[in-house]
């Protein structure tokens, strides 16, 4: 099987996490949506309400939806199904984030994707740090890393000796300071690709040689407004090419968007993106693609 080394076409396997498995309980949301530096508490109830919602798109475009279990061992963020692992069409790189409340993820990720038989390539080790979130495949061929608070140097090697054999470009992009080190800014906080030659950028974080080397390769811009930036609508997952799910409450995002040909569904995230703070693609880890 070839897995995923795209972020745009048809998606057929993803790996989510329920807020139920995730959340637990009003109470336990009571005792650690702080330390896990959420912008308030989020409702339970209205967490499983939105996760549906999410779930009811995912299942119309998507063949296989697994759900990692509960566990002891990891926190809230891991309703953020995307950063553990990162998949390259051979199979599963094993990561380690850079928040360390969030490093016990990797390891129950692991275990299940050794129960589902799903092969992978190479594991994170010593002082290498990565969140998936970071790593963003512009195409087939080329893959983005991002250098920030979330991954650092060695992760960076180690990655892209995983890869050695399936990238022809590997592109380090230094990220911004931004709002500093305890707010999560990874690379695909201001890129999220569409289609091959669409992309929803907030330029104002971009790296001015990145934005230079897509407009060289052709790709157009969907200009997400600061206000809106600010409510994730940057965070645009690709269903297929051109067909996207986004938060809603963005609508010039929505709009350039579907100017753009593309067909756009809208979830309700407050509970389970905005106050986390994670869109569609940090909710899910596309598996296959193609």
């Amino acid at each position: 099987m070839d897995y995923c080394q795209s972020m745009y076409k048809q998606l057929r396997t993803v790996i989510v996490k329920h807020p139920n498995e995730a959340f637990k309980s009003q109470e336990h949301l009571n005792k650690e949506w702080e330390r896990f530096n959420y912008l308030e508490e989020p409702n339970f109830a209205e967490a499983q309400k939105e996760y549906e919602e999410f779930l009811s798109i995912l299942r119309k475009h998507v063949d296989t939806i697994e759900f990692l279990p509960a566990s002891d061992e990891v926190g809230l963020d891991s309703l953020y199904a995307h950063d553990p692992v990162k998949f390259t069409g051979k199979g599963a790189m094993i990561l380690k984030s850079g928040k360390k409340l969030r490093q016990n993820e990797a390891v129950i990720y692991k275990q299940f994707l050794q129960e589902k038989n799903i092969p992978i390539i190479g594991e994170l080790t010593g002082d290498a740090v990565a969140d998936g979130g970071d790593i963003v495949w512009l195409d087939d061929r080329t893959i983005l890393v991002g250098r920030g608070y979330r991954t650092n140097d060695e992760a960076i090697r180690q990655i892209k000796e995983m890869t050695k054999d399936l990238v022809d470009e590997f592109i380090v992009v230094q990220l911004p300071h931004d709002q500093g080190e305890n707010e999560c800014l990874h690379l695909m906080s201001f890129i999220s690709m569409v289609d091959s030659d669409l992309a929803v950028v907030y330029s104002r974080l971009m790296p001015v040689f990145m934005r230079q080397l897509l407009v060289e390769k052709g790709i157009q811009f969907v200009e997400v407004p600061e206000e809106e930036y600010l409510t994730l609508g940057c965070n645009v997952l690709a269903l297929a090419p051109r067909v996207c799910v986004i938060p809603a409450g963005n609508p010039s995002t929505k709009e350039q968007l579907l100017a753009a040909g593309a067909t756009v569904y809208e979830y309700q995230g407050r509970e389970i993106s905005y106050l986390g703070t994670g869109g569609p693609t940090c909710l899910t880890c596309p598996v296959v693609r193609n």
